[in-house]
């Protein structure tokens, strides 16, 4: 498979029930590339190689006089320069492709991976650990995939070397064939601790990457309280320990290189003293000792190929076993089958309890926002909890676990309180899969958008005033927290799923456009099924029906007024009230008093977030 070819159609089932196989696997799927790599480093290699012939030639036809043999020597280097120009040039390009299309291949892997898991595979595996295998494990298990046909070239060519000095000089070639096995399995004692100091290294590694994404992910929370200084310094120690391990790791390498370096250099010259002694004796010709010297040394080169198919399989193996214990995560997935017909109607949690029915505007109120944010995994079929054999959701009778997953989520998505922007401009972000019946720009008016339209406008990168032409940063960040709520709803909003789940929409919205988008959402979605996980008495007010749950389980369920009157601790959720406050009524001012007071403070750690 060319590069141009990527991605891969279909990038196959890994074999995770180790690295080791994980690798043989990834080295089966391209057994082609493999081969002609292969093929381009024998020429290569091989030309290198043969070089030492027409060298010994042109000694023997000087020390002869011959112009002939010594024109004929010429001819044959020049020819051997350009097989190594074209073989060199060949076999990096076969070489780079193998390893750009087995990062690639794993790339597409793990991406389905975390498309099949959503939310619940950060739950069972550290952040930390899968930045490291998607980035640097990758790396490293491609420099093998890529060394694996170099080192194949090399010990072929060898052997081929040694079989040709037996023939060609047999008291000479006897101390080779002995020699550079020996040569080649000298450093094998000293792999094992280099290995294991270069998995400490990694562990480390990964600890460090780790304290540096939850200290990122924490940096709002840690400055309000003052804790990035004990942060800083928690990660400044990890840093170091990651900079000592590798000191003590590239000392052991270092070791294994001076060792390639010098029993070669001893061979080359105890060959060289004994091949002299066989000069002088007149037992071969001068020639011929230049040959088997030029043989030698060429042996130096392909000895490094040993030390770096070393040194690339003890890296790549524990990062092979990282990737493939992430590739091995699974959820239950046998059973499921295609639906046939479109997945529509109620939408029930037997977990909780919850009811939400086809058509309608639901809301749930959650006294504890982490069970917020469980629920609305579990009702997209992103839980974890299905692991445990936890009943799975129902839409209109059909367990989603029993569909195929691209089934479920395209007739369930969930917008969860933190979504993310991806960078790109303003209509990139709106073109997503969607069933077509709304436009982008009716999404952008519901999600009240206007200004934020007007000030992309300014930003479009032609000057022509097109807010969709606009470019949005990374995460969005060079918009406010409302800013890129609103811009994340719109964008649910365009995909117009049968069931729509968003979990706290409008926390970081003031109260006047959080009125108008819930009156914006009740219109677009008119006639679809929509569920809104918010304690906001503005769009509480707006929903066809209410439920509370309390402990995980729906303990009421009316429209917002009727649970104010008749359920207290409803009450105190949704109006923040005290125990002072309990005896007596929030009005509608305490109430708009106390979402103003709340966004406010989430504005406000917005703008800090953004200035800093």
């Amino acid at each position: 498979m060319q590069i141009r070819d990527l991605p891969h159609p279909d990038p196959g089932v890994p074999d995770v029930r180790s690295g080791r196989r994980l690798l043989l696997w990834l080295f089966g799927r391209q057994l082609g590339g493999q081969a002609k790599a292969l093929l381009w480093g024998l020429v290569h290699t091989g030309a290198v190689a043969s070089f030492p012939v027409p060298v010994g030639m042109a000694v023997q036809a000087v020390v002869d006089r011959s112009g002939s043999r010594l024109a004929l020597a010429g001819g044959l280097m020049v020819l051997l320069g350009v097989l190594v120009s074209i073989g060199d040039v060949m076999l990096h390009r076969s070489s780079v492709t193998n390893w750009i299309v087995s990062v690639a291949r794993l790339q597409q892997l793990l991406a389905r991976k975390t498309a099949e898991l959503g939310a619940a595979m950060t739950r069972r595996i550290a952040a930390g650990e899968i930045v490291a295998v998607s980035t640097g494990d990758l790396e490293k298990i491609g420099w093998f995939v890529e060394a694996v046909s170099r080192f194949g070239a090399a010990a072929l060519t060898s052997v081929g070397v040694c079989v040709a000095l037996l023939v060609y000089q047999p008291a000479l070639g006897i101390v080779v064939a002995i020699g550079v096995p020996v040569l080649a399995l000298s450093v094998l004692p000293l792999l094992p601790p280099a290995t294991r100091r270069a998995d400490v290294q990694r562990d480390k590694a990964g600890y460090a990457t780790e304290l540096a994404s939850d200290t990122v992910a924490g940096l709002r929370v840690l400055r309000g309280i003052g804790g990035e200084d004990l942060f800083l310094g928690r990660y400044r120690r990890a840093s170091q320990e990651v900079r000592k391990a590798a000191v003590h790791s590239a000392r052991m390498w270092a070791l294994i290189a001076a060792v390639q370096v010098a029993l070669p250099g001893l061979l080359l010259v105890a060959v060289v003293w004994y091949g002299a002694g066989l000069a002088l004796d007149g037992r071969i010709a001068v020639g011929e000792l230049v040959t088997v010297y030029s043989a030698i040394a060429f042996l130096l080169y392909p000895l490094r190929h040993f030390e770096e198919i070393a040194m690339a399989y003890s890296f790549s193996r524990p990062s092979a076993d990282r990737a493939a214990r992430v590739l091995a995560l699974s959820r239950p997935s046998d059973g499921r089958t295609a639906a046939r017909e479109p997945l529509a109607g109620d939408l029930y949690d037997p977990v909780s309890g919850l009811l939400a029915p086809s058509g309608r505007l639901t809301a749930v109120v959650c006294g504890d926002p982490d069970v917020a944010g469980r629920l609305a995994d579990r009702l997209g079929g992103h839980s974890a909890d299905a692991v445990h054999g936890t009943p799975s959701v129902l839409l209109g009778g059909t367990a989603l676990d029993d569909v195929h997953r691209e089934a479920a989520r395209t007739a369930v998505l969930v917008q969860d309180k933190d979504p993310v922007l991806l960078s790109g401009t303003l209509g990139e972000l709106l073109d997503v899969p969607a069933s077509g019946t709304v436009r982008p720009q009716d999404a952008l008016a519901a999600a009240q958008c206007g200004d934020v339209l007007a000030a992309l406008a300014q930003a479009s990168v032609d000057d022509s005033g097109d807010p969709m032409r606009a470019h949005i940063t990374e995460r969005g960040r060079s918009l406010s927290g409302g800013q890129r709520q609103r811009l994340a709803l719109a964008r649910s909003l365009v995909t117009d799923p049968e069931v729509l789940v968003l979990d706290e929409p409008t926390s970081a919205v003031d109260s006047h456009t959080e009125a108008r988008i819930a009156e914006g959402l009740r219109t677009i979605r008119a006639g679809r099924t929509t569920v809104v996980l918010t304690t906001s008495p503005l769009l509480l007010d707006r929903a066809d029906r209410v439920a509370f749950l309390s402990d995980g389980k729906v303990v009421g369920t009316a429209p917002h007024h009727e649970l104010l009157r008749t359920h207290p601790e409803y009450r105190a959720v949704v109006t923040r009230e005290t125990d002072d406050e309990a005896g007596g009524d929030a009005g509608p001012a305490a109430l708009r008093s106390r979402g103003r007071a709340t966004r406010g403070a989430v504005d406000t750690l917005d703008e800090i977030e953004e200035t800093a």
